[in-house]
């Protein structure tokens, strides 16, 4: 039986997941985030989930947004049969504007871990249009993720200088992307109207797209 391993987004868990269908004939794997050391980059922690979690040749691996980016460092140190990031960049070139922005500028590390937690009602528009249900499981996640790995992981994404795109990586994004707009993407499936939660609020669109790459 394959290994799938589920990775979610910053500031969220893998009930980002909840509405995903994976055929049973998959053992689902969610990936829970594990505290960081300051000094971590994104490779260093993609090399602790690979340890934590015993991910070997072979594995799937499903990110979105920043899981998307540790799903292409996972993929670049272990041999991965899919590589499937949602919602996410496949390297640097393809990131928006405001990483140099904030790497240049990174006011985030002046702001106390824990108001993190509580600013999802800034960051919802970036979202696009979502249910009161939507929403609240935004908040819920959000609230519920350790203060000291928001703050590391903001460092740790817009440090990220990828070049590299390992074999095997499969691509979806929406057009509706506010967080990572889709005109800086390049060799995608594209999900019409899809936003960056697009893997929770609209699952059906994303559910057939990872139908035929699994089938791959």
């Amino acid at each position: 039986m394959s290994t799938i391993f589920l990775i979610a987004g910053l500031g969220a868990d893998t009930r980002l997941y909840n509405n995903i269908d994976i055929p049973s004939s998959y053992e689902v794997i969610p990936v829970d985030w594990i505290e960081p050391n300051k000094t971590d980059t994104l490779n260093n922690y993609a090399q602790k989930l690979i340890y934590q979690y015993n991910i070997t040749r072979g594995s799937i691996a499903i990110g979105t947004s920043l899981g998307g980016m540790l799903t292409i460092e996972i993929a670049k140190l272990v041999p991965l049969n899919k590589a499937i990031i949602i919602s996410s960049i496949k390297t640097i070139d393809e990131a928006p504007g405001y990483f140099k922005v904030f790497k240049n500028l990174p006011v985030f590390k002046i702001l106390p871990g824990k108001m993190f937690n509580s600013m999802g009602f800034m960051i919802k528009p970036l979202f696009g249009k979502m249910t009161d249900g939507d929403a609240w499981l935004l908040n819920d996640m959000l609230s519920n993720t350790s203060p000291a790995f928001i703050k590391w992981a903001m460092g740790a994404v817009v440090k990220w200088d990828n070049k590299i795109i390992p074999p095997n990586v499969y691509h979806i994004h929406g057009d509706k992307d506010l967080v990572f707009p889709y005109k800086n993407i390049n060799n995608a499936e594209l999900v019409k109207g899809g936003t960056h939660i697009m893997v929770y609020n609209m699952a059906k669109q994303v559910n057939r797209l990872l139908k035929n790459i699994l089938k791959k």
